[in-house]
Parts: C-alpha cells; sequence; structure tokens
C-alpha cells in the first residue's frame, strides 16, 4: 500500500518507518528543510513544501495513495491536509496535541476518518507498566472514563465464580470476556472465571480502584456481590 505522511518530525517519521518496515511505500511532506534532508538521508522520498496545499500535496502523488497522515505539530496543517486528502478519496489520519480538542474534530470533522494522540497514547503505554501485569489499560475513552483488561489470578476475589455473580461498582460495566488463549467474546452469564481469563471493562476513573479490587484483588479490599 502507499501512503503520505505530512510531517517528517518526531511522530511523522517514526510511523514512516514503521509503515516502511512493514513492507508499504511512504512518501513524505516536509515544510522545513533541516527536517526534509533527514527523512531524504534515511531514504524515503519527501516533497519540501506546505501540506497545507493542494499542490503540495499533488506533488506527493495524493491521488495514488491509501491513506494520508496529518502528523505535524500544526493542528491546522494537520485538518486542511486531511481535506484535501478526503477530496482524492484518500483513508484520513489526523494528529492532535490538545485532548480537549479531540471531541470537537470527532464532531465537525466527517472528513476525518481517525483522530489521533500520540502523547497520550505513550502515557497509556507508561501507565501499563507501572500498573503491571493483572490490569492493562487498553484506551482512554474519554477525559474520565477508561477501558481496561484485568486477568483473573489464583488470588482473585472472584476466581470460581460465574460471570452472573459478578458485581461490578457503579458506572463501570463489563464488555468482553476471553478464556486463556481463546479471543474474546461477549460474556454469558453461566461462564465461570478462572485462573488466566480474561475481562474488559469500562469505567470511570473513580471505580477503576473498586473494579481492580473486585476482580484482581491486588488492592486487598476484596469485594463480590455488593460485600
Amino acid at each position: 500500500m502507499r501512503y503520505v505522511i505530512v510531517g517528517a518530525g518526531r511522530v511523522g517519521l517514526r510511523t514512516a518507518r514503521a509503515l516502511r518496515e512493514s513492507g508499504h511505500e511512504v512518501v513524505l511532506v516536509e515544510r522545513s528543510g533541516e527536517r526534509a534532508e533527514r527523512a531524504s538521508a534515511d531514504g524515503f522520498t519527501v516533497v519540501e513544501g506546505d501540506g497545507a496545499l493542494e499542490s503540495t500535496l499533488q506533488q506527493a502523488d495524493v491521488e495514488s495513495a491509501d491513506a494520508l497522515g496529518g502528523l505535524t505539530g500544526d493542528l491546522n496543517t494537520n485538518f486542511l491536509a486531511c481535506l484535501i486528502a478526503d477530496h482524492y478519496g484518500c483513508r484520513t489520519v489526523m494528529r492532535i496535541d490538545e485532548d480537549y480538542r479531540e471531541e470537537i474534530y470527532r464532531k465537525y470533522a466527517d472528513e476525518v476518518d481517525e483522530v489521533v494522540y500520540p502523547e497520550r497514547l505513550g502515557a497509556i503505554a507508561t501507565k501499563n507498566a507501572l500498573l503491571g501485569g493483572n490490569i492493562r489499560a487498553i484506551a482512554d475513552v474519554a477525559h474520565d472514563v477508561q477501558l481496561v483488561e484485568l486477568t483473573i489470578n489464583a488470588a482473585s476475589p472472584v476466581q470460581g465464580y460465574s460471570i452472573s455473580e459478578l458485581e461490578l461498582p457503579a458506572n463501570s460495566r463489563l464488555l468482553a470476556f476471553g478464556k486463556e488463549g481463546e479471543p474474546m467474546t461477549v460474556p454469558t452469564d453461566d461462564v465461570s472465571l478462572e485462573d488466566g481469563d480474561r475481562l474488559v471493562v469500562v469505567a470511570d476513573f473513580d471505580a477503576l480502584g473498586d473494579v481492580r479490587s473486585i476482580v484482581v484483588g491486588e488492592t486487598g479490599r476484596a469485594a463480590l456481590g455488593g460485600a
């Protein structure tokens, strides 16, 4: 597949390298001569110019691209590049740099297929390293809502109980369940919880501690069925 990446800074260049390592063709668009030269020295085809201009994207042959990523540090440049690419039938991905703007862009930018916030993704990875083994953050759904995956262990208070007996705190909900080594599915009430099973839960941040306590038991506050 062929991709056009607008922005050869830290995020754009790393994304381009990851795509190239997977066997894809990548063209970078960069207005900074220094960054363009660095990307070119790294073996990429680079169009030096403003990615918010249609003429520049035409030089990058946006017409033949499968997707375009607006990955500069300038939100307006990213947005305009995506609007132009959408006109040419490309899938579009736009980088934002301020979390509070995500909802605005998702609401009004129908031409943008995906909004990404690299800084938040990095924070999630760091959070997982700090949380450790039996709980893993999957995504921040909103400012105060998170999707997490928890793994039942030998010390879990809920081990041996069924899904129907699992009572999570208010402002949390079980979305998916998977036996160890098996794909995730929609949970059914009669399935028993065993060592190695995985649960995907969406919860308010304020409820995460109680969810972890109930499912994993790592806080020493075991609770089931409101106990």
